[in-house]
């Protein structure tokens, strides 16, 4: 096929699906080409053919940067790329939000187990981008309600707290993390000495885990705004936390013992956490389908906080009902997972925060796991 030099577009919006023979590059997928990180109407490339595709049978357009001289195709900017099972993300997303464990998953798919636990943890990073995409063009959160969200990884004596922030207004969850917590409450002789061993064999969570983290998700959620008003219950941290924070801050705190009905202040985030449990199998009361890492129940949560705040009504009972994201004027439609999963977002385009960025590249770690896989990956999602 002849060389063709083409002019760089933006990408086409939600809804706006293109032919292979009429795709144009948004911009160059190399992070080292100047001409990656930001759209250039002076970027040149020229289409050099097709490669065969056996999966998808069909033909690949290719494509070559005039700058960078990197080759790519339309398939660098699919959310499938490198899947030997493209089918399978796409029906991923509701089955994780659907109370499905990865093994359920996995059997009702007809696929490997370990191929549902790769393909969930692009998803979840998928998620974390789209959402950290999609609060960079919108409106900060100016009120916002903090919870911990308590749960374990590998064994009940080792528990965690994810803490999020959602917007009362809206039910928009902003952002989230995480903080190792030692095991507390009742428990017996046996139970006590156990503990002791695990301690000193892998070692104490950071005592003051909690305190950095709430201030961490605090000042993303604040951002550079000049006040914030923060909706919580009594925790004792909370007030620590906000004064690190370098804006005005007013503090409205409920406590846990009043009824937890819609008058309640705190109803947003409660109903968060309960749906949270609903549909994430990981946080099910007496499950056997916990996460055996933090960082796994890290990506599950960021997709539940994409098809929360932009596939689902705020109502349940209310047919047709704006998501979260229509509530607060970010979108004027309810989303599809083909919207989510449209096109591949890169890393090195989106800001993320410091702790999703822990995330996103696999570096939160289990103490007890002697092997655990990070990404590492370059060109693969």
């Amino acid at each position: 096929m002849p060389s063709k030099l083409c002019p760089a577009r933006q990408l086409p919006g939600p809804g706006m699906n293109t032919t292979p023979d009429t795709f144009t590059p948004p911009h160059c997928p190399n992070p080292k080409c100047r001409f990656h990180s930001h759209f250039d109407p002076q970027w040149r490339f020229k289409r050099i053919g097709y490669h065969w595709s056996h999966c998808q049978r069909k033909r690949i357009p290719r494509f070559l940067c005039r700058h960078c001289r990197r080759s790519f195709s339309t398939q660098t900017f699919s959310t499938s790329y490198w899947l030997k099972r493209p089918d399978v993300l796409p029906r991923l997303l509701t089955k994780t939000v659907g109370g499905m464990a990865n093994r359920q998953i996995a059997r009702d798919l007809r696929v490997a187990p370990s191929t549902v636990d790769r393909q969930l943890s692009r998803l979840g990073r998928h998620c974390l981008l789209f959402h950290a995409r999609m609060m960079a063009q919108a409106k900060p959160v100016s009120v916002a309600a903090i919870d911990g969200f308590v749960s374990f990884e590998h064994s009940q004596f080792w528990p965690f707290h994810h803490h999020l922030a959602v917007e009362p207004t809206s039910d928009l969850i902003a952002y989230f993390t995480d903080s190792e917590v030692r095991r507390s409450g009742s428990m017996t002789p046996a139970q006590k000495r156990k503990r002791e061993r695990l301690e000193a064999a892998f070692g104490r969570p950071d005592p003051k885990a909690v305190l950095k983290d709430v201030t961490h998700l605090l000042e993303v959620v604040a951002g550079s705004q000049p006040q914030l008003t923060v909706l919580s219950d009594e925790h004792k941290a909370y007030p620590q936390a906000l004064r690190g924070l370098k804006c005005k801050v007013e503090h409205l705190v409920t406590s846990s013992r009043e009824r937890r009905d819609s008058r309640n202040r705190l109803f947003p985030i409660n109903v968060a956490d309960l749906l949270i449990r609903h549909s994430s199998a990981n946080h099910k009361r007496e499950t056997i389908a916990w996460s055996k890492r933090r960082q796994s129940s890290a990506e599950r949560l960021a997709v539940f906080v994409v098809w929360r705040n932009y596939l689902k009504g705020r109502r349940e009972k209310a047919r047709g009902s704006q998501t979260p994201a229509q509530a607060r004027g970010m979108l004027d439609r309810r989303l599809t997972v083909a919207d989510v999963l449209e096109r591949r977002l890169f890393v090195t385009r989106i800001a993320l925060p410091r702790r999703w960025e822990e995330y996103y590249w696999r570096r939160v770690n289990t103490r007890v796991l002697a092997r655990q896989r990070g990404h590492e990956l370059t060109y693969a999602a």
